[in-house]
């Protein structure tokens, strides 16, 4: 069936970079260091493959991802969790990352996964900083958790000195961010549409503009389904599970979570929807769930057409 086609898996470690190619079966192995990416580029491009998967591991597959984007091969990084599940479908219980990388070349004939897009130098340096700042308050908040257990005068003042260096370095890097927002005038029209919404902040709107590019660009499922909050169906003959909502980008959803707890005290719209869905008997979490949801939506219509907010909408 794929005999006139090349797939190509790459399983990606720290260290190394292991290549199979389907169906020929040619497998070699690089490091996994940018003054290696030239030769496995051109070796890859004569080959002129359909397509080459890689797995997101964490931040390890992005340089050389970024090479192979670059170079213009057509390259897709999936999730981890959908190429595990198609090994085992197949019967593949071993790994090993020789087999592991058959096993991306062979999920690549046989899904066809959507191809990446090379981000802008811009857009990198956005999502790095949005990175690093979640990141530090990630820190400072274990940090400030630790100084309420600690009695100790001296390691109370080590604790206090790191705490005070990391809310500077928090700020730092949130003026960083406000200066590449507007630098950008798409990204900068885009944020004070954004802050306009009563429960969004800076910190929500940066990081639906770094983490969820495609906001306004697809329909409102799409987006859902992108962030993680579509709600699915768990039915199976007669019987009609409870829908739950699962994946997606998990830095997203939890901008939004902080926005939307403060929506519901706020923003009239999403106060009285999240009331409705209370008085209806709906549990507390389940009622958010459903205004994170319904925040998403009016956010990516808001978006889509370049509007502020409009309580009527």
């Amino acid at each position: 069936m794929y005999t006139n086609e090349i797939f190509v898996g790459i399983d990606v470690s720290k260290e190394t970079l292991d290549i199979a190619v389907r169906p020929t079966g040619e497998q070699w192995q690089v490091a996994n260091a940018k003054a290696d990416f030239p030769a496995l580029v051109t070796r890859l491009q004569a080959l002129a493959p359909t397509l080459i998967v890689l797995e997101s591991t964490g931040g390890w597959e992005r340089p050389a991802a970024h090479a192979l984007l670059y170079a213009g091969l057509p390259t897709s990084v999936v999730n981890p969790r959908h190429t595990r599940n198609f090994a085992r479908a197949t019967g593949a219980l071993a790994k090993t990352d020789k087999l592991d990388a058959h096993h991306l070349a062979h999920f690549a004939a046989a899904i066809l996964p959507k191809l990446s897009v090379p981000l802008d130098p811009a857009s990198e340096a956005l999502q790095a900083a949005i990175k690093r700042r979640r990141q530090v308050i990630n820190i400072r908040t274990a940090e400030l958790n630790r100084l309420g257990t600690v009695s100790d005068p001296a390691m109370r003042e080590s604790l206090n000195h790191h705490i005070a260096w990391l809310s500077a370095e928090q700020e730092a890097l949130e003026e960083y961010i406000t200066q590449l927002v507007t630098r950008n005038p798409r990204w900068q029209a885009q944020v004070e549409h954004l802050l306009t919404v009563p429960g969004v902040g800076m910190v929500t709107a940066t990081t639906l503009i770094a983490r969820l590019p495609e906001l306004g660009q697809i329909n409102r499922k799409a987006i859902a389904a992108l962030v993680g909050l579509a709600p699915f169906n768990r039915d199976s003959g007669r019987s009609r599970g409870p829908r739950s909502t699962w994946g997606g980008r998990a830095d997203v959803r939890a901008a939004l979570y902080m926005a939307t707890f403060t929506a519901i005290r706020w923003n009239p719209k999403i106060k009285a929807f999240y009331e409705r869905l209370l008085a209806a008997g709906k549990v507390k979490k389940v009622a958010l769930v459903a205004c994170m949801h319904k925040l998403l939506i009016i956010l990516n219509t808001m978006v889509k057409n370049g509007t502020a907010w409009d309580p009527a909408m």
